[in-house]
């Protein structure tokens, strides 16, 4: 497959890439490099090789999940900058927006 401008053109719109012509020059350089090497891994012969799940025989080994430290509702409130009897209070981030009033 030959790289040209026009493939450049189209991966960059389903990119939503900007593209100079500088650029396009050199994406048309590295695409064709990509592609030779590709060209020179398919020939090599894998047809003995087994497909690889993961890369090592490795086995993970999980602990059991075991509670250590329990903190207990109040406890976790005192260290809170501002809160009530149950939660913690933190600044607004959203506004209600009023509908219909006329005002932006």
């Amino acid at each position: 497959m030959k790289i040209t401008e026009e493939t450049v053109d189209k991966i960059a719109h389903l990119a939503r890439l900007e593209v100079s012509a500088d650029e396009k020059q050199e994406l048309i350089g590295d695409m064709t490099r990509i592609l030779d090497f590709m060209d020179k891994l398919n020939e090599v012969d894998t047809s003995n090789v087994e497909p690889l799940v993961y890369m090592t025989d490795e086995v993970n080994t999980f602990r059991e999940d075991v509670v250590k430290q329990e903190v207990s509702h109040e406890e976790a409130l005192e260290n809170a900058p501002q809160h009530n009897a149950d939660y913690f209070m933190v600044a607004k981030v959203l506004e209600k927006k009023e509908h219909g009033s006329g005002k932006n």
